[in-house]
């Protein structure tokens, strides 16, 4: 190698200086693992990956509401008079399913929803600031609320945009330490 002053080294594709602790010996076990490294990186940079993350964090915290909020909701002591006490529980367990069933299902597309249309924005725009956040909750705001009409729709746009900012703020503050 020829050593000039203010000019990068060129190595040969596959010659690489190795990290500090990998010999020579292990080059090709490194190699290997820098390459499926790489490859879960590209797929989780992507927008279907952070969809479909987005939307099953988002089914399984929903289900997780709807199972807490179960504790509190109110039992009609006359709807099952007439069962006995493991089919009353049965009924009571079918119905704590349907319900988490159903709110898991809610939040995770709405989650999936903002997800992709905050992750399409941001590949789009090639930056990383308040405006994707801002305006993928403007979009999903608008969609969720897209059969109740035109002010409804700019109505909840600017609600979640709105709800958007705030948590979007709140998760990029500068922290004190």
């Amino acid at each position: 190698m020829n050593n000039l002053p203010l000019v990068a080294p060129v190595f040969p594709a596959g010659r690489e200086p190795l990290p500090p602790g990998i010999s020579d010996e292990d080059r090709d076990n490194y190699l290997q693992a820098k390459k499926y490294q790489d490859y879960m990186t590209v797929g989780m940079e992507s927008c279907v990956a952070k969809t479909i993350i987005a939307g099953g964090g988002g089914f399984v915290i929903g289900a997780f509401f709807s199972l807490m909020s179960s504790s509190f909701a109110y039992e009609d002591p006359l709807l099952r008079q007439n069962l006995s006490t493991q089919q009353k529980a049965r009924e009571i367990f079918k119905e704590m399913g349907r319900g988490m069933y159903k709110s898991g299902k809610g939040f995770g597309k709405v989650g999936a929803l903002f997800a992709g249309i905050e992750c399409v924005i941001e590949s789009y725009r090639a930056r990383n600031d308040m405006v994707n956040p801002v305006a993928a909750g403007f979009v999903a705001g608008g969609v969720l609320a897209r059969n109740s009409g035109p002010k409804a729709v700019v109505g909840g746009g600017l609600a979640f945009a709105a709800f958007s900012a705030a948590i979007d703020l709140f998760l990029r503050r500068e922290t004190a330490e």
